[in-house]
């Protein structure tokens, strides 16, 4: 065979393929994008469902903390499923409990109900990650197919908290809370029946580790309780103390345990690998700190500019915009750069993104301030997901790619908790040391007319908001240096065609 007909064939090929992958990669990217925006569009009704419903204050944050807690702590455990019993299948499973517990959800009524069917979708999410992600490897050839589902895959890593937050302020203000829920219904039966276009890789023969299994998943529920109790409670809380605790022994017996194991949930070799554990450090440190300006611009949006849930979401637009730009132009420097320099140029950008914000005070303006910042931290942020990805799972054996993807999805789900939490503790207790009850104030402020106190209340507010932004905005700095020195994937090559 010729060098000609060996690349005939090849464009050939690459045609047909290119007719058939639309559908695969809507299905992972949908799939990616069903689980973030649940992360957050309940947030927006949650007022329109405390009243309904009539729930108590300590009972609403846990209509957020039921789907974070079981989607965080099952994550092992959903990857190995799939390694063991099929991707596919495991997918398969993960999207109908999820619109299970969407369906329990919307037909809530009570908060005790709605936190069930929250608990439920956690559960399908953790079932659902993994397997989406492990599913680009195996259904996708390395190269441009493969770039370019692993971009969108991360894109909506972002785009999904935007349209989360979008969708939940238009559904609560129009049909219902309870639409919010529904929402997932119509999206999880399209993403089923498209699931029959991936491609099921071989299945690792071996068993569960129950030990492993109970033990991993009971540190990571200690762990994400410990981090959302946290932020909620302080981090001198007893109780936050005790479930930290517990994890670290938790932790260490599930290590030791594993050592010993010859089939274990999590093999220790998944983190010989540099660029592996590389790419992990930079997935959870990528999303501290961008994710917590999300949750900090959204406070100082709507308490200090007074913005409406509904403009606030659509404030964020910019960072859907970044987020899916980003995405595409990272999967096109992935196939020319090493890993390193986008992974470094994009932690960089959106550290300066964040440093940008931190100029923020009681009037900024949203044009040319807000929306340049919110847009080069999205597009940084976005610029990491390809190279970090593949770094995560392209090495992995073909029987721990489950099990890779969800090491990479824990370490996004640990960092999206830890940036929420870290950075609001940082922002209440500076705020605090110069205004307690600071929003109180403000409220008041405004009821009375009392604009002095306003602009105290808003100035106290604000000095906590740039306070956390600039911890977020070091730690990705510091990120930067640490995992473009520790990954070193070289660049991507071209083969040279042979004559046979």
């Amino acid at each position: 065979m010729t060098v000609r007909s060996t690349e005939s064939a090849r464009q050939t090929a690459d045609d047909t393929s290119d007719k058939r992958v639309l559908i695969p990669m809507l299905v992972v990217s949908g799939g990616q994008l069903l689980i973030v925006l649940n992360d957050v569009i309940a947030n927006v009704g949650l007022p329109a469902m405390q009243a309904d419903l009539g729930m108590s204050a300590g009972m609403m944050p846990w209509v957020v903390n039921a789907y974070i807690l079981l989607f965080g702590a099952l994550l092992l455990f959903g990857g190995r499923l799939g390694d063991l019993y099929g991707r596919r299948r495991l997918l398969r499973i993960g999207l109908v409990v999820f619109m299970a517990g969407a369906l329990i959800a919307g037909l809530a009524t009570g908060g005790t109900m709605v936190i069930l069917g929250r608990a439920v979708q956690g559960v399908g999410a953790a079932f659902i990650a993994p397997n989406v992600l492990a599913s680009i490897n195996s259904t996708f050839p390395a190269g441009k197919h493969r770039n370019t589902a692993l971009a969108l895959y991360g894109a909506m890593s972002g785009l999904g908290i935007a349209v989360g937050l979008l969708a939940g302020g238009v559904l609560a203000g129009t049909l219902g809370w309870n639409w919010m829920f529904y929402l997932n219904i119509p999206i999880g039966l399209l993403l089923l029946a498209g699931t029959r276009t991936l491609v099921e890789a071989d299945r690792h023969q071996g068993r569960l580790d129950v030990a492993g299994a109970v033990l991993g998943t009971g540190a990571m529920a200690s762990l994400v309780y410990a981090i959302t109790r946290g932020g909620d409670h302080g981090w001198a809380d007893p109780a936050t103390l005790a479930f930290l605790a517990a994890a670290g022994v938790l932790l260490l017996v599930f290590l030791v345990v594993e050592s010993k194991m010859n089939d274990p949930m999590l093999p220790l070799r998944m983190f010989k690998s540099r660029n592996r554990s590389g790419a992990y450090f930079g997935m959870l440190m990528v999303s501290f700190g961008p994710l917590g300006m999300f949750y900090l611009l959204n406070l100082y949006m709507q308490y200090v500019l007074d913005f409406e849930p509904l403009q606030t979401g659509l404030a964020w637009l910019p960072f859907a915009v970044g987020i899916v730009a980003g995405a595409a132009i990272s999967s096109k420097l992935a196939a020319t750069l090493a890993p390193r320099w986008i992974i470094g140029a994009g932690m960089l950008l959106a550290a300066g993104g964040l440093f940008s914000l931190t100029f923020i005070s009681t009037s900024t303006p949203y044009w040319a301030h807000l929306l340049p910042a919110i847009f080069a931290t999205a597009f940084g942020f976005a610029l990491n997901f390809v190279p970090l990805t593949s770094a995560a799972v392209s090495s992995a054996a073909p029987q721990d790619l489950g099990i890779a993807s969800a090491l990479l999805n824990t370490a996004q789900q640990i960092g999206t908790a830890l940036g929420m939490a870290v950075t609001s503790s940082i922002a209440v207790a500076v705020t605090t040391r110069h205004l307690p009850d600071a929003l109180a104030m403000l409220t008041q402020g405004r009821q009375d007319g009392d604009t002095p106190l306003v602009t105290e209340a808003s100035q106290a507010l604000v000095d906590g908001y740039t306070a956390a932004l600039t911890v977020g905005a070091v730690s990705l700095v510091l990120a930067a240096i640490i995992t473009a020195t520790a990954i070193n994937t070289p660049r991507p090559t071209q083969a040279h065609p042979v004559k046979t």
